[in-house]
């Protein structure tokens, strides 16, 4: 089935996924199983039956605009992304669609996922408790995430890393890196105050839902993030 990316404004109506598969031999086909699927999400994207003023679809990365419109063919292998120049529907609220570097997520989740790791071998608190500085200062301080600045002033520069560059908000990456390093911090003070197994318990979280993240494309962080979203609109 066809692909569908979800934009960061859209998602709390796709129970915070990213990826949506939908049936259809043509983009409006697809648009009307996926609105189908999701029922809330069809008044973000449509006014009747027309596709809204402010909502691009591009099929991959074509705008069908300049193609056949919603009478496009699509495949099975076809991935269709939305775009929204506005988050309108009924809020009518504005949003910037902006971009993510997915690499330099993986690069962080994996730079995470290691050290803590090697903590737990070496049995070391103060590893713990440097990446609960580096997540918590990179979530505070964007430009300070220091993992993520590896990636860009070593890794992408020497061409070991592409990037990976998608229309994206950073505000739920950066709320599911926060809620790790808190995590992350209480560890350390688990492991400080000789609660070692606990200590090593939400080390170990953190590693899974970085893993989960990193091989899967699943984040939970993100996940709560639009929860909280959409509850705050209900």
């Amino acid at each position: 089935m066809p692909t569908i990316r979800i934009p960061t404004p859209l998602r709390a109506y796709v129970d915070g996924q990213t990826n949506v598969t939908a049936e259809g031999a043509t983009v409006q086909a697809v648009l009307d199983a996926l609105t189908t699927q999701y029922p809330d999400l069809r008044n973000h994207l449509f006014e009747g039956e027309t596709l809204r003023s402010f909502v691009n679809v591009y099929l991959n990365k074509e705008d069908i605009r300049h193609l056949e419109g919603g009478d496009t063919a699509v495949s099975a292998t076809d991935t269709l992304m939305i775009v929204p120049s506005i988050a309108g529907g009924v809020e009518n609220t504005k949003a910037i669609v902006s971009q993510v570097d997915q690499s330099a997520l993986k690069v962080n989740q994996a730079f995470i996922m290691l050290l803590l790791a090697v903590a737990f071998v070496l049995n070391s608190w103060v590893l713990v408790a440097l990446v609960a500085a580096v997540m918590l200062l990179g979530t505070a301080v964007p430009d300070l995430a220091l993992f993520q600045q590896i990636y860009r002033r070593l890794l992408r520069p020497a061409g070991l890393v592409q990037p990976n560059i998608i229309a994206d908000s950073p505000a739920p990456h950066r709320f599911a890196q926060g809620f790790g390093g808190v995590v992350v911090l209480g560890a350390t003070v688990a492991l400080l105050a000789s609660a070692t197994t606990l200590g090593w318990l939400l080390a170990g979280l953190v590693i899974f839902l970085a893993g989960l993240n990193f091989f899967l494309g699943f984040c939970a962080g993100c996940f709560v993030y639009y929860q909280l979203t959409k509850l705050s609109r209900s």
